[in-house]
């Protein structure tokens, strides 16, 4: 049994960071091509970042590219995601997802099986 847990949300003033991180457990991060969505109150489930299982991989919409990263960490098993200059917009609950299904990340839910809980980014004007 595959779980994801994210943490490290919060809030954040515009143009502040945050690290998000979310812990694998049941299977290694690196069986994986994982990515990280964001969901609004009222809004659709937008994606945001993905890697592929080899970490030689990552993709990004425009809409955070230059600004978020996305990167593994083997050490604590988990996929990590750096998110610089924020602003309100990026106001969302976060979740991460792994995806058994080949090694390259998917721009889409429906390309990944397993999903955390998610973790509430808050970002104040």
């Amino acid at each position: 049994q595959v779980q994801l847990v994210e943490s490290g949300g919060g809030l954040v003033q515009a143009g502040g960071s945050l690290r998000l991180s979310c812990a694998v457990s049941g299977r290694t991060v690196r069986d994986y091509a994982m990515g990280w969505f964001r969901q609004a109150p009222g809004k659709e489930r937008e994606f945001v970042a993905g890697i592929s299982s080899n970490d030689g991989i990552r993709i990004y919409p425009d809409s955070v590219k230059g600004r978020f990263t996305v990167s593994g960490d083997n050490g604590q098993n988990a996929v990590v995601l750096q998110m610089n200059t924020l602003q309100p917009e990026d106001t969302a609950l976060y979740y991460c997802a792994a995806r058994t299904r080949g090694g390259f990340p998917s721009g889409e839910s429906s390309g990944y099986d397993y999903w955390g809980q998610g973790t509430q980014v808050t970002v104040s004007s």
